[in-house]
């Protein structure tokens, strides 16, 4: 073991004794499940922690319900629900906890999933890869754009707020046809066995309000 990671492991057993000892075990049990970026997120961001998990269970509970409505395309990997979970995340967040704070949460969540890439781990059913962070932290800006810390918007009014931005064609998708294979930005058909093992490939990314062929 090297230095960082010595340092790393010591660091992080110091805090998994502070969680156990300020937030009792069942938190501590949660903060052992979380990826090295999001411990590191957590380590640094102590007291908006819980803020953000009670946020996060709120916003999947909604992307949920809205996936099962005709407001948005109903794609939850690469489409406009998936836009609208991290942007309404990001909204939500920056209300809460801050922009600085809800930035860095995100790029945590993106870090996850290049490690969840290299283990070959399934994120809504696919494994991650980079068009799809591209996507993410595009559309985790709009969604910080569109509140403020302190200011807390009525929930059904910021859903409605997330959703225009995505009708308006001011967040990103990736380019499918109406049968939800990817496409290339010619609009070519891309073929699952292509994207296997591989973190970049020729996906495209398209305004939220694409019209798929």
């Amino acid at each position: 073991m090297n230095k960082t990671k010595k340092r790393l492991s010591i660091f992080l057993l110091f805090f998994f004794m502070m969680i156990t000892n300020c937030f009792g075990q069942s938190n501590y049990a949660k903060f052992k499940k979380l990826s090295t970026p999001k411990k590191w997120w957590v380590a640094l961001h102590p007291f908006k922690a819980k803020k953000a998990y009670l946020i996060s269970i709120e916003v999947n509970r909604i992307s949920d319900s809205i996936k099962k409505t005709k407001l948005l395309d109903g794609d939850h990997a690469g489409g406009q629900v998936d836009a609208f979970r991290h942007a309404y995340w990001m909204a939500r967040l920056k209300e809460e906890i801050g922009a600085s704070a809800a930035r860095s949460l995100g790029k945590a969540h993106e870090k996850e999933n290049y490690l969840m890439y290299k283990k070959r781990k399934l994120e809504e059913g696919l494994v991650p890869d980079e068009i799809s962070s591209e996507m993410d932290l595009f559309n985790n800006e709009v969604g910080l754009s569109l509140t403020s810390k302190g200011n807390k918007t009525p929930r059904e009014g910021l859903i409605y707020r997330v959703i225009n931005a995505i009708l308006a064609g001011e967040m990103k998708v990736i380019k499918k046809d109406e049968k939800g294979s990817f496409l290339t930005c010619d609009g070519n058909k891309i073929t699952a066995e292509s994207l296997k093992g591989k973190w970049k490939n020729n996906k495209c990314l398209v305004p939220s309000n694409y019209k798929k062929p």
